[in-house]
């Protein structure tokens, strides 16, 4: 690291009156009835949200995920008048190349904690140690221990804004040739590093929403019939929904009022978040089926002990949410990136060297399918580095 720079070395160490108060909460919980309609169609239902939260209070163990947080290395330092949270796990191989890969929402860094093992150490994970990676995870920010100065910077923040200040980060870690990876607001994150760092990205890659349709009827010319309809399904999907985006654009502070005095509130929004987006995707199981419920509940801590949950919600509410955007300076990869209409759409625009579309059952890929992912970053790269 830069000398001249001040790093802060970080330990996760949540005061245990934090946890008790967490508990307290939990057991004091004012329950609703049920609304008639049954299933999800109403929210999340009261009986399996009961379930998730009497193991968040009695099976669940925040310490035992602190201490396997803790295994990283960790850091802060300030970037743009912002503390900036991130991991920081160098490699054994002296020749690795960096790596800077950038959570979703609403998720956080507990989202890699099973790939970055074997994305900085493959020889241990019975590996390519050629393939081996230094990685840098930062915490979004207004996310967990990048939270918001407060008062809170008046200027909105962006996906340019971000994208800025982890070139910065890497800048100052004397990375001059680095990678990066995203998923969801990460995936928006990369390719606009990309663009706005190419004499030091060498490759962006991401999980999905390139190639998405816009409206633009341009993005149809050339497709069959068969294609036009594939896609005229999915754009029936997306559009489905709660409709959160557009309350969380328009009213933040009312919600950030639940996620932050009631850890139920946070937990049914997170909960109904994933189990929307993984709809997408055509999943129907119960979420502990195809994910670690304490990583889940891990991610869901996160959001609670730092009061994070509106401050994180800035994607909607600066208008960054979206899509990535089109770069054409960088190589690009993609993973579990839809079918071929899509990646049609995509290569008009981007210079795509790599894409699998492999099925994940979570929109949430490194915690549903950690493997794959891992194998699909390390095949991208292995063709840009």
């Amino acid at each position: 690291m830069n000398d001249d720079v001040r790093f802060e070395p970080f330990r996760i160490d949540i005061p245990q009156a934090d946890l008790d108060d967490l508990n307290d909460r939990l057991a004091r919980t004012r329950w609703p009835r049920q609304l008639p309609g049954g299933g999800w169609s109403r929210g999340v239902p009261v009986d399996y949200l009961k379930d998730m939260a009497e193991y968040w209070r009695t099976g669940y163990d925040w310490r035992a995920q602190e201490a396997e947080l803790n295994q990283f290395p960790q850091y802060t330092t300030t970037i743009d008048g912002q503390r900036v949270h991130f991991l920081h796990v160098r490699s054994p191989e002296p020749d690795a190349l960096p790596l800077i890969i950038t959570h979703s929402w609403p998720n956080s860094i507990a989202e890699f904690t099973r790939v970055l093992g074997p994305l900085t150490d493959p020889r241990a994970h019975g590996g390519d140690p050629a393939q081996a990676f230094h990685v840098v995870a930062p915490s979004l920010p207004g996310f967990a221990f990048s939270r918001f100065p407060e008062p809170a910077d008046d200027r909105p923040w962006s996906i340019e804004r971000v994208a800025r200040t982890w070139a910065e980060l890497m800048h100052r870690l004397e990375y001059q040739r680095y990678g990066a990876h995203g998923n969801d607001a990460g995936a928006m994150t990369t390719p606009q590093l990309a663009a706005l760092a190419p004499e030091h990205v060498i490759g962006a890659h991401i999980t999905g929403g390139l190639g998405i349709p816009t409206g633009d009827p341009a993005d149809f010319t050339g497709l069959t019939e068969t294609e036009q309809a594939e896609l005229a399904k999915m754009a029936e999907m997306m559009n489905f929904g709660s409709g959160y985006g557009p309350y969380l654009a328009a009213r933040p502070q009312t919600l950030a009022y639940g996620f932050t005095d009631s850890p139920v509130a946070q937990l049914a929004y997170i909960l109904e978040r994933f189990r929307e987006f993984d709809e997408m995707t055509g999943t129907s199981l119960p979420l502990e089926e195809y994910l670690d419920r304490d990583q889940f509940l891990t991610n869901v801590s996160l959001y609670w002990l730092t009061g994070t949950g509106g401050s994180s919600s800035w994607t909607y509410y600066e208008g960054a949410a979206g899509m990535p955007i089109d770069q054409t300076d960088i190589p690009t990869g993609v993973s579990h990136g839809g079918p071929a209409p899509i990646r049609k759409i995509a290569e008009r625009k981007n210079k795509i060297v790599h894409w699998s579309d492999g099925h994940s059952a979570s929109h949430m890929v490194a915690m549903a399918d950690p493997d794959g992912l891992v194998a699909d970053v390390r095949a991208f790269f292995a063709k840009v580095r």
